[in-house]
This record gives C-alpha cells, structure tokens and sequence, in this order.
C-alpha cells in the first residue's frame, strides 16, 4: 500500500473525531452568526501565522537521510507566506479592527496545537510537521469551499471578508496530489511513524480548536 493510502487510512478514526466538532454540522445548517465567524479567523490567525516559522523550523532540523524533504518544505513555505494577512483583512471587511482581533491572545486549544508542532518539529522529528500539512490543508480542501459559501451567505458578507476561506480552500485542492506523491516518496518506517503520530494527534487538537469556538464567540458577544 502507497504510503499516502495508509496514512489517510490509519487517521480516520481521529479525522472524524475532528469531522464531528458540532460547529461544523451547525455552519452547515445555518445556525451561525457573525460572532461565530469572529471567533473562527481569530483562532485561524493564530495558528496560521505560525505555519510559516514551524515549516522553517521542521526545515532546519531535517537529518541527513531527510534531506530530500527540503524542496517540498521550501515550496509549502513559498505557498503560505502572508496567508495570516487575508484573515485580518476579513476580520476587517467584517467591520472589526484587525489590530485588536491580532492582539487578543489565542483560545487554549490553539496554543496547545501550535506548541505542540514546534515540539515535534524541533525535538521530536521534523518529517512529523507533513502531519500538520495534511490535516490542515485536507480540511481546508474539503470543507472550505462549501464553508466559504454558506457563511457568506448567510452573514451576506461581501466577497473581501471570505479571502482566507475561499482562497485558501482554492489552493488546498491544488497541494493535495503534490502532498500525496511526497508522502509516497517516505520511505523511512520511523518518519512514517512520526507523520502518522503527528496527523493524529493534531486532528485531534484541532478538532478542540473547533469545538471551542461557540465559547469564543460567546466572549465575543459579551465584549460587544
């Protein structure tokens, strides 16, 4: 079995418990609002700004015999710089300063995820961060899309305050065959090991994120 088969394989049980955060099912039938939308690009700002220094970071710690992983990770990084600015541009078409929105410190869970990847990255194995990559792109590519849609009709948001979802869900799709033919390029049983270890416990973490955002809409609510 092609590496890529047994890694989508062997996190599904995690990738439905991230599937099945309830806020999802709720964006899907319309019982969102924009405090709800608020609370989801500020925990997206959070993690997305470091996308960038944790590839470098997975980057510089690569072995001698993971060498050949560094093109994708410098190619990944080329892709995701500034993804961060399009969610304060929504944040701010949304009618909100995107200086406070920057501001205010990250949910719990967020900063767990985001601490938890630069473990893996700088002590752990750094092949393990393509764990990262195929959470969160995967989810992006699936979800986006149809996300993007619905909240912006919903909120009858203008297309300004959709970027990150719709341009990220957009360039998702495109990484995904690129993702799958390096991942089948992992020949190493123990960066496969990490990889899997890594997917599984971030959709995990993630799914938390997801689950924390009607909490964080709520404070948001409140402020207002």
């Amino acid at each position: 079995m092609p590496f890529y088969e047994e890694l989508v394989d062997a996190t599904s049980t995690e990738r439905d418990y991230f599937l099945s955060a309830p806020i999802i099912s709720d964006v899907m039938a319309g019982h969102f609002n924009l405090d709800t939308y608020l609370a989801f690009l500020h925990q997206a700002y959070h993690h997305v700004r470091h996308t960038v220094p944790l590839l470098e970071t997975a980057r510089s710690n690569l072995g001698a015999d993971q060498q050949w992983m560094e093109p994708s990770l410098t190619a990944y990084i080329a892709e995701e710089s500034g993804h961060e600015a399009w969610i304060l541009d929504d944040i701010e078409a949304c009618g909100e300063s995107r200086n406070t929105w920057a501001n205010r410190p990250p949910g719990f869970h967020t900063e767990m995820m985001v601490a938890y990847l630069y473990d893996v990255a700088q002590r752990v194995n750094p092949a393990g961060i393509f764990g990262m990559v195929l959470v969160l792109e995967g989810t992006s590519s699936s979800l986006a899309p149809a996300v993007a849609k619905i909240v912006q009709e919903h909120l009858d948001l203008p297309d300004t305050a959709m970027t990150y979802l719709t341009t990220h869900g957009e360039l998702d799709q495109t990484h995904i065959a690129h993702f799958e033919a390096v991942m089948n390029r992992v020949s190493s049983e123990e960066d496969r090991a990490a990889i899997i270890h890594a997917a599984n416990n971030v959709y995990r973490l993630y799914g938390n994120v997801y689950r924390d955002i009607p909490s964080g809409a709520a404070l948001t609510a409140e402020a207002a």
